[in-house]
């Protein structure tokens, strides 16, 4: 009937376009990874107006041929793809053979390449998809592409264009991330005369994230390595003072390609659990290695999004190494931008070197570090403690009682903590115990009530306290609720609580939940619930308030299981559980409080992510007074 025709070469072009050409982004994503594909080891991008008016990219690969250089803009045209078979295998950046043609096809091109060491290349010029010019020149080996006048010929495309910085910041974003992904490769990113980045090229990924990054976050760097029979896991992630506002600080390069997979962040996020505050996300760089057959990157017409075989597996690996290597360090943040600086400045064994006090030895701060807590002229049985703090009125200026101090260190006083809060025993082959993850600290004072002022030989520490006494509570109560309902009492006293009628029916399908957690309701009438037995070990005075809590978080949770509420109640016990802000502390209670804190799994941030302890280096405090410049 004559109604189905073959488009002309030059419109298929066009419509390919709107798949392979989103934005300027989009080009300088395919330019730049056929240069690292041509085996650049230097890639210069330059892009004026956010890429609308040009982009640039140069490179020192293998340049191409006259045949090659007319081929390389037919459609499904590639050097990277053979047979069928290499579809399951892919190693190389892009393979599918429109890129080029689908570029000039909207805008203008001028592309010159040499693939010998002899000066000669081609030129060819292409607007709009039509051929203008071909012709011999001279240039270095290497491919030097341009773009000019994105979308010139088609304005319905041109119209959704946002603005230059928006269009400049996908563009840093990929090229960034290139950067992060290929630390082997040399990048350079100018936009309107600006540069906004340069990559030596070496092969340290640490360098590459100083350039990206800055210096300062480099420094709070921790390495990563896990290798199983399947996938080979490295890389660097941020302490947890280091954070974003988004996911956009995860980057995950597989196979040298950079990729978006949820479970992969969710698993690097799963690993900072209570390490950070909510709403706040790590930054990490990840790269995995695996044999191609094991993923899957046709799943994205970008190739930006892969499927693995193992998903969950990796995932699993993956917490397991950021939980790792966060469980090697010291978590301490600085409370001085300069302590960092210093500490990454100098290796560790020259920053144990450093005289505190002039370069005599005897200028040096005593090394037993228990006579820090005595004033000068006491001796070591003279039974100091530093006096209670004073808060402006007789009533708040007044010491604790005994009876006051004793039952406050009966609350601290050490219970038995799970398995995996203890600290990790020495190697059977190494008579030396493993230096502590948690320092030794020695409280002198207390400021505003609220947090516990305390020193070493290393410096000043502020203690928030309820940060402090809220870890100790979090980890003994999850795992007083990790033995379920075993110890659960009858309550003597009726304790009802009251729901509207569609909560009253949700939570009659979810007592199951509640139950092994210790918590039993029973129907009372009605939209009530009587409690009939609860935990005897629930923070005393705090238990309805507490049941009521627990049963509003079963209520909003979508879909609630047993590890979930099991971590959220024992968020809720241990924030009821723990001494507030304004609370005086005797010199004996804040010891008791800081060597609990230090047998904990994690004492260097609350359940909620808050930090617990921050440290002014001897250092800091004497550039701060200008002892040292």
């Amino acid at each position: 009937m004559g109604n189905i025709r073959v488009l002309d070469e030059q419109l298929a072009n066009q419509i390919a376009a709107g798949e392979v050409v989103e934005r300027p982004s989009s080009v300088v994503k395919e330019l730049v990874e056929n240069a690292i594909d041509a085996g650049g080891g230097t890639v210069d991008v330059t892009v004026e107006d956010g890429g609308m008016k040009l982009i640039r990219v140069v490179d020192n690969g293998s340049g191409m041929d006259a045949d090659d250089l007319r081929t390389a803009f037919q459609r499904h045209a590639t050097s990277k793809i053979r047979t069928g078979k290499d579809l399951f295998a892919i190693r190389s950046l892009g393979f599918r053979g429109e890129a080029l043609p689908s570029i000039a096809a909207v805008s203008r091109v001028e592309c010159v390449s040499s693939a010998g060491e002899g000066g000669l290349a081609h030129r060819i010029v292409i607007e709009g998809g039509a051929e203008q010019a071909f012709e011999e020149t001279a240039a270095p080996k290497g491919t030097d592409f341009r773009v000019k006048d994105l979308f010139f010929n088609t304005p319905a495309r041109l119209k959704y264009m946002k603005t230059v910085q928006t269009e400049l910041g996908h563009i840093t974003d990929f090229m960034y991330r290139l950067a992060l992904s290929r630390p082997d490769v040399a990048f350079r990113l100018h936009h309107n005369g600006s540069q906004l980045l340069d990559t030596a090229g070496g092969g340290d990924l640490l360098n590459s994230i100083a350039s990206v990054y800055g210096t300062a976050t480099a420094k709070r760097m921790v390495p990563v390595r896990m290798d199983t029979p399947d996938y080979g896991i490295d890389g660097y992630i941020a302490t947890p003072d280091v954070t974003r506002s988004n996911r956009s600080g995860i980057t995950v390069v597989v196979n040298g390609r950079i990729v978006r997979n949820y479970g992969v962040a969710q698993a690097v996020i799963a690993a900072y659990h209570t390490l950070l505050p909510v709403h706040r996300f790590p930054v990490a760089v990840l790269r995995i290695k695996m044999e191609p057959e094991l993923v899957d990157v046709n799943v994205h017409p970008a190739k930006l999004e892969v499927r693995f075989s193992k998903e969950a597996e990796l995932a699993q690996s993956i917490t397991a190494a950021v939980r790792g290597a966060l469980g090697k360090e010291t978590l301490i943040p600085s409370g001085m931008a300069a302590q960092r600086e210093r500490k990454a400045a100098m290796p560790q064994a020259v920053q144990e070197q450093l005289p505190l006090y002039g370069s005599s030895a005897s200028s040096r701060l005593p090394t037993d570090s228990r006579k820090w807590n005595k004033p000068a002229g006491t001796g070591s049985g003279s039974g100091y403690s530093a006096p209670a703090p004073s808060y402006g009125g007789p009533e708040r200026e007044r010491k604790l009682t005994a009876s006051e101090t004793s039952r406050l260190l009966e609350s601290l006083a050490p219970r038995t903590v799970p398995e995996s809060s203890a600290p990790a025993a020495a190697a059977a082959s190494d008579d030396t115990p493993p230096a502590p993850r948690f320092p030794k600290l020695f409280p002198i004072g207390q400021l505003l009530g609220t947090y516990i002022v305390a020193q070493n030989e290393e410096g000043l520490f502020l203690v928030d306290q309820h940060a402090a006494h809220e870890r100790i509570n979090y980890e003994w109560f999850f795992d007083k609720f990790g033995k379920g309902a075993g110890a659960s009492q009858l309550t003597m006293v009726s304790q009802v609580l009251e729901f509207t009628s569609s909560d009253a029916q949700s939570i009659r399908a979810r007592l199951p939940l509640l139950e092994s957690v210790g918590v039993y309701l029973e129907p009372f009438g009605g939209n009530t619930f009587k409690v009939r037995a609860h935990p005897d070990w629930f923070p005393q005075g705090e238990e309805t308030a507490l049941i009521e809590e627990m049963a509003q978080w079963v209520l909003s949770e979508k879909s609630p299981d047993v590890a979930k509420i099991r971590e959220a109640s024992a968020i809720m016990c241990s924030c009821k559980a723990s001494i507030k802000a304004n609370q005086p502390q005797t010199t004996a209670a804040m010891e008791a409080l800081l060597d609990r804190l230090s047998v904990c799994s994690n004492p260097f941030t609350c359940p909620h992510g808050r930090p617990i302890v921050v440290k002014f280096s001897t250092r800091d405090l004497e550039k701060m007074f200008k002892r040292v410049m």
